[in-house]
């Protein structure tokens, strides 16, 4: 490349910077009152505007005669002013009529309490007037939207033409935002850089991004539409798709700590000492961990399984094979009440090995803190079960070769990585018991292997989910008695510890003592939330444990952890607050023992998507099945918040419908991260800026700009 031209991919990539700190309320139209407004809506700068995808679009490109015009119907007429004028009713309302003709009929654009709309227009005016008609006994358009036409039919943006409808904020119409971002795109949209060269671009079959954005606002055609949505998802896709692939060629280039392959005596005492014959699935996804932790380079394997699968089984052995090679092993949980059951579970299993795992939480007496600190710092094996507080500051482990992260979805990237900062490149193995559909799970993980545990253990009762119909909750509530009183345990869930004057909600603390009055009087009732002092707390789960409290009055604290195999009945309270793979989780809480378990849901299902929610959860218990419906009800934005910590910002794309696009960007991101020249060389000078731009600071990629 000739040097002017390699000052020209510099300066497109200088002006890529530019657009992003450019501030909005110098694009014309916008100005300081109106960039707050936009601010509202995450629009601070020239690029943020021109990424302010319309949500849907109103094809307004068939124009009829007046006389052609139906009832009911969205209708777009063309005409001239004929006369216009504001009626002042009683009580302060008013009507502003504008009387528009074209020569086959009539139509009356009306407007209510707009008299302001009188300066807008004129007689003689020519306009393209769209919106819903009515016959009352004329032909009437209420609040229509308009275009004066005279400055040419090519600068139309709200009728006459497919037409964007964007997210607003409030006191912002659309008919100001359309033409900001049109304003914004005349001047801005060639100096977009392109993150692909043309000659990968036209491989790929994708058009110009600066096409893109034109077509994603004022599309001509369905067709330029479609052309620009695709180019622009593949856009969101390639830079996340590249950082992983650079991630995860580095992560296989660094050294690791050599693991010992064949069974050591730990492990073997543990597998021996089972009461249980392990699952295919759980077999095949031990040999997968056992085979990367042989390789000399670190472990990076996410498991997937529905919950109880068995997945804690699994994250032992591997554990304990970390031991038998001399290393140290460290859990870490999301919450107290999961990493203590977590503790107790692993204890219980590994008796028969020898080896007894230390709990490390917030909440512990500051000398219990100080002897785990000094076990770990010590030369020995060594296995540690905790949250948070295994990755603070001083902690320190001397031979740390294996983590495990249960529940992943609730940590985030950062967190991952300072507990694998606590020893050299350690193995490093991520469970979820809350299934990922494929695209999703190469998306949030894609830096991992994933191994999937699909396969239930057998023996387990079965689980029926019922809805409870509000004049049947006495009813639910007597069958809970009734259960109680032969020995079994019930959950009662609600979204509230404490009653909210905001919302009109149960909550568990005020319910447990009124329903313990109205129907519990006899049975052992007990309650725990996430705000109870850590002695208060297991007080109460070892009462339940141990069969002493009947009822357990809780808030989604249980959705993860716990093991209680007598508790076959959980009624869940306002069902709708819940999310749906929330719901399942907390399902999983049931069914643990051999007997039949019931599963019981409340709420008030008003919205058509609470009415799917609640649809899928009633239709299956496949985990997997319900994280599909879950991704297509709610997208991917809980996946990818904040605690998501560098996760990609997607705008457009849709991973179930995009799943082809997804696999398109991924092959060419693989083609470029094994091609290093293509980082390096100036033709990708846009794409490697927009890498650090997104991933500075959050992955180390061995990129530089």
């Amino acid at each position: 490349m000739t040097a002017m031209g390699r000052r020209g991919r510099v300066a497109a990539l200088l002006l890529m910077e530019d657009l992003h700190r450019a501030k909005v309320q110098f694009v014309k139209g916008v100005g300081p009152r109106r960039a707050g407004l936009l601010a509202a809506l995450r629009i601070t700068s020239v690029m943020d505007l021109l990424r302010h995808y319309p949500r849907r679009y109103d094809d307004r490109r068939q124009i009829h005669r007046i006389a052609q015009i139906e009832e009911g119907r969205e209708e777009t007429v063309r005409g001239r002013v004929l006369t216009m004028g504001t009626k002042r009713l009683k009580k302060g309302v008013s009507i502003f009529q504008l009387a528009v003709g074209d020569g086959t009929g009539v139509v009356y654009a009306t407007w209510f309490n707009q008299p302001f709309m009188e300066s807008r227009f004129s007689v003689g005016q020519e306009l393209i007037v769209t919106g819903r008609a009515q016959r009352r006994p004329e032909i009437r358009i209420l609040s229509p939207e308009f275009e004066i036409l005279g400055g040419g039919d090519d600068d139309l943006l709200n009728t006459g033409r497919i037409v964007p409808v964007y997210p607003l904020s409030e006191h912002l119409s659309q008919r100001a935002l359309r033409a900001m971002v049109h304003a914004c795109i005349e001047k801005y949209a060639d100096a977009v850089p392109d993150l692909l060269p043309p000659a990968l671009r036209a491989e790929l079959g994708l058009c110009p991004v600066s096409d893109a954005i034109r077509g994603i606002h004022f599309p001509a055609t369905p067709a330029v539409l479609e052309s620009a949505r695709r180019r622009l998802v593949f856009d969101e896709f390639l830079p996340m798709t590249l950082a992983i692939s650079l991630k995860k060629r580095q992560l296989a280039e660094l050294p690791g700590a050599p693991k010992a392959a064949g069974d050591g005596p730990l492990l073997r005492a543990f597998l021996d000492s089972l009461p249980f014959a392990l699952t295919k699935a759980q077999r095949r996804v031990i040999a997968e961990i056992r085979a990367d932790m042989a390789r000399p380079h670190p472990m990076n394997r996410l498991i997937q399984g529905d919950v109880g699968s068995g997945k804690t089984v699994v994250a032992a052995a591997a554990l304990l094979a970390s031991l038998d090679a001399g290393f140290q092993g460290v859990l870490m949980a999301p919450t107290e009440i999961l990493a203590e059951q977590h503790w107790r579970t692993l204890a219980s299993l590994l008796a028969a090995s020898g080896v007894r795992p230390r709990l490390l939480i917030g909440e512990m007496d500051p000398g219990e803190k100080a002897a785990v600190h000094e076990a770990i710092r010590g030369k020995g094996p060594a296995l540690v079960v905790g949250t948070h507080a295994v990755i603070q500051r001083e902690v320190r482990f001397s031979r740390l070769g294996l983590v495990v992260v249960d529940e992943q979805h609730k940590f985030g990237v950062a967190h991952r990585a300072r507990l694998k900062a606590k020893g050299d490149n350690p193995d490093v193995l991520v469970m979820t018991a809350t299934p990922i559909p494929r695209t999703l799970a190469m998306t949030l993980y894609g830096d991992l292997d994933v191994s999937v545990i699909d396969e239930m253990p057998p023996g387990r009762g079965k689980t029926t989910t019922h809805l409870v119909p509000p004049e049947k909750m006495d009813d639910a509530f007597a069958f809970i008695r009734r259960e109680a009183l032969k020995g079994n345990q019930a959950y009662i869930v609600y979204p509230l510890i404490e009653e909210s004057a905001k919302l009109p909600l149960g909550d568990a603390a005020g319910m447990a003592e009124k329903l313990k009055r109205a129907h519990f009087h006899d049975i052992g009732v007990g309650l725990v939330h996430g705000r109870m002092p850590r002695a208060e707390r297991d007080a109460v789960m070892e009462e339940f444990r141990a069969g002493r409290t009947g009822v357990l009055f809780a808030t989604s604290v249980i959705e993860v952890g716990l093991d209680v195999p007598r508790a076959c009945i959980m009624l869940v309270e306002h069902a709708e607050r819940f999310g749906l793979a929330q719901l399942h989780q907390m399902r999983g809480r049931i069914g643990r023992g051999k007997g039949r378990s019931w599963f019981l849901v409340s709420g008030e299902w008003a919205t058509e998507e609470a009415k799917k929610r609640l649809g899928a959860l009633l239709s299956t218990h496949d985990g997997f099945k319900i994280a599909e419906a879950d991704l297509a009800l709610r997208g991917p934005g809980e996946f990818f918040s904040g605690r998501q910590h560098g996760g990609p910002d997607l705008r457009l794309a849709d991973l179930p419908r995009d799943e082809g696009l997804l696999d398109l960007a991924r092959a060419a991101a693989a083609r470029i991260a094994a091609e290093d020249r293509l980082l390096k060389e100036d033709v990708h000078a846009p794409l490697r800026g927009e890498l650090l731009r997104m991933y500075r600071g959050k992955f180390a990629l061995g990129v530089t700009g």
